[in-house]
C-alpha cells in the first residue's frame, strides 16, 4: 500500500467520523447484540479472517526484506526463488481470503440491513394514522435508508476495521521494533504531522459535505413536491416557475461551489500528506542506510522497515478515528431504535377473535374520543421540529351512540368539522375510542383481530387513493387471489369495464401517482370496484362523491348502489340528496348527535337537518311536503 493510498484512507476516516460525544448506552449495545445474534457465526468467521489478513499484510514486507538480504549475501538462487514463490503464495492466499472476507462482510451487512429495514417497515405499518399525518415522509424514509446503512457499517466496516487495524498495528510495531527500535521511534515522530492534518482537514471537508448534502436534500424535496401532479399544477396556477427555477439554481450553484472547494482542499491535503510520507520514507531509507553501511543493520531490514511503515500509518490513523466512528454507528442505531420504541396506540389484543359470521350490525355505545397529542404518536426528529406539540386531549366526540342493523344504511350529515369522519375512522380502528364501545356483530372492535376487521369492513374516501401501479395491482390489493373473471366482473359492476377495455394495456395500464392519469369519477369508481372485489359485509363511504361533477356523480352513484346492496352501510355526505333513502339519518354537530330519524321525519321536525336541506335546495326545489 503506497502512502498516497494511506493518505486517502486517512482522509476518508476523518471525513466520515461524526464526533458525537454522547456516552455509550448499555441498553443500545444489548439491542445491537440481539440484532447481531442471528449472524454471530458469520461475524466470528469474519473477525477471524480479518486477523489472518492483518498477519499476512505484515508477513509480506518481512519476506521482501529477506529476499534483499539473500541477494546482498549472494545466497543460493534457490533461496531467492523459494522466497519469491512464498511471497506469491501469500499474495494469492491474501487475495482469496480477502474475497471470502468481503463476502462475509457483505452477507453480514446486507443481512443486518434486511433485519433492520423489515423491523422498521413492519413497525411503522402498525402505527396509527395520526403518526402519518404528522410525520414528514422524507425523514421517515431516511431512517429506512441512511440510518439503517449507518448502523450496518458498524459491523461490516467499523468492527472489522478496529480488530484488523489493532492486530496490524501491534504486529507491525512489534516487528519494526524488533528490526530497529531507533528507526521505528523516529519514524513515529512524524505520525502527528500525518494524523492531525487528516483530522483537521477531514472535519473541514465533512462540514462542506454536510452542507452539500443539505442542499441536495432541499433540491430533492423541491423536485419531489414540484414534479408531482398537484405540485406542478399549483406552481403553474400561481405562475411562479421563474421563482422556483431561481431557488433551485441558487442551491445548485452552492453545491457546485462546494464541489470546487472540496476538490481543491482534497488535492492540497493529499499533496501535503504525500510529502510527509516521502519524508518518513526518506528518514527510514536514510537512517536505515546509514545503519546498514555501518554494519549494524541488514539491507533487507531497511526495505522491510520502509514497507512496514506504509502498513503502520493507515491503521494508526484509522484507530485514531475509531471512537467517533463507533459513536457515529451507535447514533445510527439509536435513531433506528427511536422509531421502533414508538409504541402504536392501536394494538391487537392477545386472544383477539374474528368477527362473527353472517350479517353484521354496527353499534356505537357512548363513544367519546379526543385526538392524541403529537408527543404520543410522533417524534420531533421525524416532524423536523425542535419540540413536539403537546396540545391535544380535547374531546371531539361526546357520548356518540347509534346502531346500524344488518343491511341498513345509516347516514351522517352535519357541518364540516362536526366529527363525522372521526366516527368513520373509529370503526376500522384507525384510532381507538377513549371510552364507550364500538361493536361489529355485537363484539367490541378492540376484541377483534385486525385481519377480520379488514375482511369485514371496507371504506371509500373522498380522494379515492390509488398506488402508482397498474389497474390490476390496485384491484388485487383487496383480494390477491382474485381471478381475471373476478376483476372484469367488478369493473362491469363499477361501470368501468368499457373504459378499461379501450385502454392499450387494459388491466395492466399504470394509473399514475395517486391515480392522476384517471379522472376523478374514474378514480372513485375504481376504488369502488376494489371494494366490490373485497366482498366486505360493512361499507363506509366518507364523502365518496364530494368533488365530482353531476355526470361523474351519477356514474359513481350507480356503482355505489352495487356496492351497498345487501350490506350494512355508514355513509357520510354533504349532499343531502344522496342520503334521502337512508334508513336512519344522524345529524352530527360539535361531536354530538343532535338529531336522528328518516329524511321525512327530520324535515317534519324543522330542526338542523331541515336548515341544512333548505340551504342546499332553496334555489332548486321547494321543501318536500311532509306526510
Amino acid at each position: 500500500m503506497d502512502m498516497e493510498v494511506t493518505a486517502w484512507m486517512s482522509l476518508h476516516h476523518a471525513m466520515n467520523a461524526k464526533d458525537d460525544r454522547r456516552p455509550f448506552s448499555k441498553a443500545t449495545l444489548k439491542r445491537i447484540a440481539r440484532f447481531a445474534r442471528p449472524h454471530r457465526r458469520q461475524l466470528f468467521a469474519f473477525l477471524g479472517l480479518s486477523v489472518v489478513l492483518a498477519v499476512l499484510a505484515v508477513a509480506t514486507p518481512v519476506l521482501a526484506g529477506r529476499v534483499v538480504d539473500a541477494i546482498v549475501d549472494d545466497s543460493a538462487s534457490s533461496t531467492v526463488v523459494n522466497l519469491a514463490i512464498l511471497i506469491a503464495l501469500l499474495a494469492l492466499l491474501e487475495g482469496g481470503l480477502g474475497l471470502a472476507n468481503r463476502w462475509l462482510s457483505a452477507r453480514i451487512g446486507e443481512g443486518l440491513i434486511l433485519d433492520l429495514r423489515t423491523s422498521v417497515f413492519d413497525h411503522v405499518q402498525r402505527m396509527p394514522v395520526a403518526f402519518f399525518t404528522r410525520t414528514r415522509t422524507g425523514a421517515l424514509v431516511s431512517r429506512l435508508n441512511n440510518d439503517v446503512i449507518g448502523a450496518q457499517r458498524a459491523f461490516s466496516d467499523t468492527l472489522s476495521g478496529v480488530v484488523s487495524n489493532l492486530v496490524m498495528v501491534m504486529l507491525t510495531f512489534g516487528v519494526m521494533v524488533g528490526i530497529s527500535w531507533q528507526i521505528t521511534l523516529l519514524a513515529l515522530v512524524l505520525l502527528p504531522v500525518f494524523v492531525l492534518p487528516a483530522r483537521r482537514m477531514g472535519t473541514r471537508l465533512a462540514r462542506l459535505e454536510r452542507e452539500a448534502a443539505a442542499h441536495d436534500a432541499a433540491m430533492s424535496t423541491q423536485m419531489t413536491e414540484r414534479f408531482s401532479a398537484p405540485g406542478a399544477t399549483l406552481v403553474k396556477l400561481f405562475g411562479r416557475p421563474a421563482r422556483e427555477s431561481a431557488e433551485f439554481a441558487a442551491r445548485a450553484r452552492r453545491v457546485r461551489d462546494i464541489g470546487v472547494r472540496t476538490a481543491m482542499v482534497q488535492h492540497v491535503f493529499i499533496t501535503a500528506l504525500t510529502m510527509v510520507s516521502a519524508l518518513a520514507l526518506a528518514l527510514v531509507y536514510g537512517l536505515g542506510g546509514w545503519f546498514s553501511l555501518r554494519g549494524s543493520l541488514d539491507a533487507g531490514a531497511v526495505v522491510s522497515l520502509a514497507l512496514l511503515l506504509t502498513r503502520l500509518y493507515a491503521p494508526l490513523t484509522a484507530l485514531a478515528s475509531a471512537r467517533v466512528e463507533v459513536m457515529s454507528a451507535l447514533v445510527s442505531f439509536e435513531r433506528v431504535f427511536e422509531v421502533l420504541d414508538l409504541k402504536p396506540l392501536v394494538a391487537e389484543k392477545s386472544g383477539a377473535r374474528a368477527v362473527p359470521e353472517g350479517p353484521v350490525a354496527v353499534e356505537f355505545d357512548g363513544v367519546r374520543f379526543a385526538y392524541p397529542s403529537a408527543d404520543k404518536v410522533s417524534l420531533a426528529s421525524l416532524e423536523e421540529v425542535a419540540t413536539l406539540d403537546t396540545r391535544g386531549g380535547v374531546d371531539v366526540l361526546h357520548g356518540v351512540s347509534f346502531r346500524a342493523e344488518p343491511g341498513q344504511m345509516v347516514a351522517l350529515v352535519g357541518s364540516s368539522g362536526a366529527g363525522k369522519s372521526t366516527i368513520a375512522q373509529l370503526l376500522p380502528r384507525l384510532y381507538d375510542a377513549d371510552s364507550g364501545a364500538i361493536r361489529l356483530g355485537g363484539v367490541d372492535v378492540r376484541d377483534l383481530t385486525f385481519e377480520s376487521i379488514r375482511d369485514t369492513l371496507g371504506m371509500v374516501t373522498q380522494d379515492g387513493h390509488l398506488f402508482h401501479e397498474s389497474i390490476r395491482e390496485n384491484l388485487l390489493l383487496a383480494r390477491p387471489d382474485a381471478t381475471e373473471d373476478d376483476l372484469w366482473d367488478v369493473l362491469r359492476r363499477a361501470r368501468l369495464a368499457t373504459l378499461i377495455e379501450g385502454l392499450p394495456d387494459g388491466l395492466d395500464t399504470i394509473v399514475g401517482e395517486r391515480g392522476y392519469r384517471l379522472s376523478g369519477g374514474e378514480r372513485q369508481r375504481l376504488t369502488i370496484a376494489r371494494l366490490l372485489l373485497a366482498r366486505q359485509r360493512v361499507v363506509i363511504l366518507d364523502e365518496a362523491t364530494a368533488h365530482l361533477d353531476s355526470t361523474s356523480e351519477a356514474a359513481v352513484q350507480e356503482a355505489l348502489a352495487e356496492a351497498l346492496d345487501g350490506r350494512t352501510a355508514v355513509v357520510i355526505a354533504h349532499r343531502l340528496s344522496t342520503v334521502r333513502a337512508a334508513d336512519l339519518i344522524l345529524v352530527v354537530e360539535a361531536g354530538h348527535i343532535v338529531e336522528r330519524g328518516t329524511h321525512t321525519e327530520l324535515l317534519a321536525a324543522g330542526g338542523r337537518y331541515a336548515d341544512l336541506y333548505r340551504t342546499q335546495f332553496s334555489d332548486e326545489t321547494p321543501l318536500e311536503p311532509v306526510a
